[in-house]
């Protein structure tokens, strides 16, 4: 990432302590395992309880779950969380965006958090695994919006800020103005 110069290392930075510093465990903390078509009903199920308390959401039904969130190779990786009683109790998802550097013969595998949800851990843990995931999948940086919940975790995950702010015009809606925290939805 400093070689292509999508990060850049402060003057009192070296290349060894940045790797340690930004270096993600080898596995996940938690029993996090690949979404499954016999997991729908529970993600759609999760996430609508957890969206309703945005002022602008999206309100799924199984088939679009099915459709955005299943897993695809290259696409859109997603995980849940199942208890005891075979119920999905947390939910993570990050599609990817690869890019093509240029001025060099490289790509830049970007994974970017789609619709997170925990229930039977912190948000931070749950993110902290999807970072490993991400990681595992080849992912070369792994990028967050603000919106949601998500400031829970950004600092404390070292994320950086980014170089602008992203503005949502949505057409033939007529919405209030909003913070970052009352969207409940991620446009791709």
């Amino acid at each position: 990432l400093v070689k292509v110069g999508f990060s850049r290392m402060s003057p009192r930075m070296t290349m060894a302590r940045m790797i340690k510093l930004y270096k993600v465990a080898e596995k996940p903390a938690s029993n996090l395992q690949e979404m499954k078509s016999e997991h729908v009903d529970g993600v759609t199920k999760l996430l609508g309880t957890y969206l309703e308390k945005y002022a602008l959401r999206v309100k799924f039904t199984p088939e679009e779950i099915a459709h955005w969130l299943l897993p695809r190779k290259g696409v859109i990786n997603s995980y849940v969380v199942v208890n005891g009683d075979n119920e999905v109790t947390d939910f993570c998802s990050f599609y990817h965006l690869p890019s093509t550097i240029l001025g060099e013969d490289d790509t830049l595998y970007a994974a970017y958090s789609y619709y997170n949800v925990a229930t039977s851990m912190p948000l931070l843990d749950l993110m902290r695994d999807a970072l490993v995931m991400a990681n595992k999948n080849g992912s070369d940086v792994f990028n967050a919006l603000n919106l949601m919940e998500n400031s829970v975790f950004l600092d404390e995950l070292k994320f950086g800020k980014g170089d602008g702010n992203l503005q949502y015009y949505i057409y033939n809606w007529s919405c209030a103005t909003m913070e970052p925290t009352d969207v409940g939805i991620v446009l791709l």
